[in-house]
């Protein structure tokens, strides 16, 4: 009760901007925290920019996970919360050092007109460069201005010097000097001579003192001027390559660290660079996408990857990785490429799509040191030698995400696909089928070890070739699962349009339009009816393969 009328008043607050400098003097900073919340939900950007640049505590996170229904901050927000950022460098009020945006970007062109993963990358590495111009301009005008005084003070000792004129400030100094040593020891007066000869050159250094001696340059922490660490997830892709590139080589006041990479359409030595920039420590995970790597490149960059001791993801897609062309060096490659994976320690998920390695999953799996949790092979023309790996290996009693989606499974496949289910049964949470070839024999065969999975949360069985009555006894499987939650099932073949081959494949399904003369809905109330019946209302069926993964909130 008291959090909702607290939200309700700081929304109620935050929606009259000309009333904010009455009250935000007094805010007390206990209050700031729902105060921009409410801003971000009501789409105040300008109240967004005066909170953050009098931030009063030392972090400040938005972003993370959403609850379902909950939007991504606006696209004019999310610019004023960086504006403020650079405008608090200059501000005492402000006491922000870190400043974590993981997870805010939201989907290009959504409700609300979010700032998509490429657009936020973007905004943040400008920041990062307008902050370190900010810091460098006041800096440059009092050089300058420090340079002139120092020549006009040269040129009047010159001209002193050449009327015989006494200098009377070298006399004074030498006075003092003097004076100061009276009284000393040979050795101690040699050490105050050298010591006042020291700080009279440091203080007559050019650029009036602002240039210091080489060595303390050298003994200076190259992140000392550092005020504000900002931690991101970096879209990166061949347009937006040179802003990254220098914003992570950049060194001011504002210093880029980035939890999740993700590349699309950029080379090898361009990744190469990329990762060479990235602080260590922050990294856990990235994922590459439309890049011809090649398996040799991969190669080439595993080694890299092992540097940094919090990775726990790597992700592959249509990366160009061909496992069955027969090229010299071939297995050597093979034998690099599995000891660079041997040496990704802390790896916890590994996601391959469209890659070309029939029969050769043994050669990634078997060299990961500890068992991975999330495994996601799509599109990999799996052989029955390689499901029969997969159910034997160390991950499969681990497992807690499995895609085996557009691997087609038959006969001769299912027993390893049953001992894989077997043994990961205690720990599966999310399984996708989708696109198998699974048809009513296949499937009922499958049903009692899907059955077992006691915490499966999630099934996708999506464009297999199923009837209405193999449907039904999946959905009579399901309700008697008390963990699971969402079902994607496949449209029955009864409701295509006639023509579809016997056996037809998942792009046939696809591409195959239904029935228009058949009702679709009858077959989405006679699967409801069954949830009814037994109980389990709660339980979510859908047919909507696009937006399955939107649906699919843990």
């Amino acid at each position: 009760m008291v959090s909702s009328l607290v939200k309700l008043c700081a929304r109620e607050v935050v929606s009259d901007h000309s009333s904010s400098p009455s009250w935000l003097r007094w805010v007390p900073r206990e209050l700031f925290s729902p105060l921009l919340e409410a801003a971000f939900s009501s789409c105040r950007p300008l109240a967004v920019g005066e909170l953050v640049q009098r931030w009063p505590e030392r972090s400040l996170r938005v972003g993370g996970r959403r609850k379902q229904g909950q939007t991504a901050p606006s696209r004019l927000c999310i610019q004023a919360l960086l504006l403020a950022v650079v405008r608090g460098l200059s501000d005492q009020r402000c006491a922000l050092q870190l400043l974590d945006l993981c997870g805010l970007q939201g989907d290009e062109g959504g409700t609300g007109d979010p700032m998509g993963g490429w657009s936020l990358t973007v905004a943040l590495c400008t920041m990062v460069v307008q902050a370190r111009d900010g810091a460098h301009r006041p800096k440059r005008r009092d050089r300058e201005r420090e340079r002139k005084r120092f020549s006009a003070l040269e040129r009047e000792k010159d001209v002193k010097r050449e009327r015989g004129e006494p200098n009377w400030d070298e006399a004074s100094n030498n006075k003092e000097m003097m004076a100061s040593l009276m009284g000393l020891g040979e050795d101690e007066k040699s050490r105050g001579i050298r010591r006042r000869m020291e700080i009279e050159r440091r203080r007559y250094s050019t650029l009036g003192g602002l240039v210091v001696s080489k060595k303390d340059n050298e003994e200076k922490d190259p992140g000392s001027d550092v005020l504000v660490d900002v931690r991101a997830d970096l879209f990166v892709n061949a347009r937006s390559w040179e802003r990254v590139r220098v914003a992570l080589s950049t060194s001011g006041l504002l210093k880029l660290q980035c939890r999740y990479l993700r590349v699309e359409e950029i080379s090898v030595s361009s990744i190469r660079t990329l990762l060479a920039l990235l602080p260590r420590p922050g990294l856990v995970g990235i994922d590459v996408r439309y890049s011809y790597l090649g398996v040799a490149g991969l190669a080439e960059l595993l080694p890299l990857l092992s540097t940094f001791p919090a990775l726990n993801s790597l992700r592959l897609h249509y990366c160009n990785l061909d496992f069955r062309r027969d090229h010299p060096g071939q297995e050597e490659t093979l034998r690099d490429l599995s000891q660079g994976l041997a040496q990704l320690k802390e790896l916890q998920r590994l996601s391959l799509t469209a890659v070309r390695l029939p029969g050769q999953l043994r050669v990634l799996l078997s060299s990961l040191p500890q068992p991975l949790k999330i495994l996601e092979l799509p599109y990999l023309s799996l052989t029955p030698s390689d499901h029969a790996y997969l159910s034997c290996s160390h991950h499969a009693s681990t497992l807690q995400q499995l895609d085996l989606s557009e691997n087609r499974m038959d006969e001769n496949t299912l027993p390893s696909v049953r001992r894989l289910l077997s043994q990961a049964s205690g720990s599966l949470q999310h399984l996708s089928l989708s696109g198998c070839g699974l048809t009513d024999g296949l499937l009922g065969l499958l049903l009692p070890s899907l059955g077992g999975c006691l915490v499966l949360k999630s099934l996708a069985l999506a464009l297999n070739p199923l009837s209405l009555s193999g449907l039904t006894e999946l959905v009579r499987m399901a309700v008697r699962m008390p963990s699971l939650r969402h079902l994607l099932y496949p449209n029955p073949l009864e409701d295509y349009q006639p023509g579809l081959p016997n056996l037809p494949s998942s792009a046939q399904l696809l591409d195959w339009p239904l029935d228009e003369t058949t009702d679709i809905d009858t077959t989405s109330s006679h699967l409801n009816r069954l949830l009814i019946d037994s109980g389990r209302s709660e339980l979510f069926l859908t047919c909507d393969l696009l937006n399955y993964d939107q649906d699919l909130v843990d």
